[in-house]
């Protein structure tokens, strides 16, 4: 019988081996392939030989596996162990070998041989039917995995097939609740409320706030109130409100800011902008602060050359401000410059009330002097430069004292006949203006102290060059009174003639060189005196 039969029979009764005819060696051959094909085939871990009748000892192994099928979810295998008739553990095949054929001839040999055999076979025959039970119980649980996957596999397909519906039968509108939930809103309006923000109040303006384009401007809140911005609202204070033209009323312009400060910027110098704010939160805008001026920093000053003098120790400088709006003080700076170079600011005379100031210089030096007006807001820039060189003195002649048949030159420090010859009775005087002499003052610097100037003449022209107070008599002749001192020059017929006259009297004087250029020194506390500076360069 052939060993595949094993396996598809239900039963294995008796297993014999016939060797029908053929060499034994062939024979043998045979029955190993058999028997490797058998192990193959058997679910086993372990490999286990049937050995055919033979004339030599093989070696058997005794180990086999015990196959268990768990119906659930797996089979399971374990380990067989063989035991003899009288239920003790057998041994190595190699120690029964050794005990049963150890002292017995070859024919008891044999015959120990096929009972072993014998013995083994039907614990193979055991181990077959095992296999058997566990192969068909294998092949149910193959045959119902197979069954449900294709019920599971049609289940898919089946709903592969279906088209979902995807219209929307529930409507999208909501029906209007009918309980009435009106106080309930107002109950809760109520509670989460914030109250309107109470009116600003705008910060009077601080000094050194403004330039001559920009304000900042600051205001304070009540602490309590809730507030998200600011709106700010200025524009230009006209002098003369407009009657009914409205179109030449201020534009207003408006800034939107988180902070309790701004800066406004674009404006013009020396100009009041009235101001307001107010304050925005979630439930509304509160009422608009009070109006209040502010006013950006003056233009600089225009000192006024003409009208300005000096002497060597000090100088006396007048400007006009330039500015519409009344400014509080004005600062007075000087520096001195030093072969052309100027060193910055040396001084600065702040608080000066009037459009005029006398500052004390050292003499001999070279000085710029600038201007600023200031206000609340701040100081202007500083203006154009006036040079003032402290050697000697300089001064304007003041056209408002002088005679109408005088003309003044632009610079101011000339005097000559005018080219029209009025008559009396077109001429116009004044209190101030000289009617007898033909004169003119000029406005030397008050200063107690010594002073010295030059005046050029000519040699065919009379005159008269002097000293006089400021409120001497404009009707009376220069020399002829007792404010006024004052030198002579008259044409005769044989000579010029030089006279020094004070309240009408002259001493008994005599020039031989007639002169061209004067020099006047004066000193407040001794004397006056005349020079003939030609002669003085001519010495020296």
């Amino acid at each position: 019988m052939d060993l595949h039969e094993v396996f598809t029979g239900t039963r294995l009764d008796v297993i014999t081996e016939e060797v029908l005819s053929g060499d034994e060696e062939d024979h043998k051959e045979r029955n190993e392939k058999e028997l490797e094909e058998l192990n193959r085939e058997l679910p086993t871990e372990e490999t286990f030989v049937v050995a055919p009748e033979m004339r030599e000892t093989r070696e058997v192994s005794s180990t086999f596996q015990r196959v268990s099928v768990d119906t659930d979810d797996s089979l399971r295998f374990e380990a067989y162990i063989p035991s003899d008739e009288d239920g003790t553990v057998s041994h190595g095949s190699a120690d029964v070998q050794d005990d049963v054929f150890e002292g017995h001839s070859e024919s008891e040999r044999m015959a120990a041989l096929t009972e072993e055999k014998k013995r083994k076979l039907e614990v193979l025959y055991t181990q077959l039917l095992g296999c058997g039970r566990w192969l068909e119980a294998s092949k149910d649980l193959i045959e119902s995995a197979q069954q449900l996957y294709r019920i599971e596999d049609k289940r898919i397909e089946e709903f592969a097939k279906e088209k979902p519906d995807t219209k929307l039968v529930t409507s999208l509108e909501f029906e209007t609740p009918l309980a009435d939930l009106s106080e309930v809103k107002t109950m809760m309006d109520s509670i989460n409320i914030v109250p309107a923000p109470s009116a600003p109040v705008i910060n009077p303006q601080v000094a050194n706030s403004a330039t001559e384009t920009s304000l900042r401007v600051c205001w304070s809140l009540f602490s309590n109130d809730t507030v998200e911005f600011y709106e700010l609202y200025y524009c230009p204070v006209l002098e003369v409100a407009p009657a009914t033209d409205s179109t030449k009323a201020p534009h207003v312009c408006k800034l939107k800011v988180q902070e309790t400060h701004c800066h406004v910027e674009n404006l013009h110098p020396d100009v009041q902008y009235e101001l307001w704010v107010t304050a925005t939160n979630t439930t509304g805008i509160s009422p608009a602060s009070e109006k209040a001026l502010h006013v950006t920093v003056p233009t600089p000053p225009i000192i006024r050359e003409r009208e300005c003098s000096s002497c060597p120790e000090a100088a006396l400088i007048r400007w006009e401000s330039g500015n519409t709006n009344p400014v509080d003080s004005y600062i007075v700076e000087l520096s001195e410059i030093a072969a052309s170079i100027d060193d910055g600011v040396r001084e600065s005379i702040v608080g000066v009330p009037t459009c005029e100031s006398l500052i004390q210089l050292e003499s001999g030096k070279l000085y710029s002097i600038y201007v600023r007006a200031v206000n609340v807001g701040g100081p202007s820039d500083r203006s154009e430069a006036l040079t003032v060189f402290t050697t000697g003195s300089v001064f304007h002649l003041l056209q408002e004292t002088a005679h109408p048949c005088l003309a003044l030159s632009e610079d101011g420090f000339s005097m000559f006949y005018s080219d029209e010859e009025l008559p009396i009775s077109a001429m116009t005087f004044d209190d101030n203006t000289f009617a007898r002499c033909v004169a003119v003052l000029g406005d030397l610097i008050p200063v107690r102290g010594q002073q010295y100037w030059e005046v050029e003449v000519e040699e065919t022209t009379e005159y008269r060059i002097g000293v006089a107070y400021a409120d001497t008599q404009r009707n009376s002749y220069l020399g002829g009174t007792n404010s006024s001192w004052c030198m002579r020059h008259i044409l005769t017929l044989s000579r010029h003639k030089y006279e020094f006259l004070h309240s009408s009297w002259s001493p008994d004087i005599r020039i031989t060189v007639n002169p061209v250029r004067i020099g006047l020194s004066l000193d407040y506390e001794e004397t006056l005196s005349f020079f003939n500076t030609d002669l003085l360069r001519i010495r020296t």
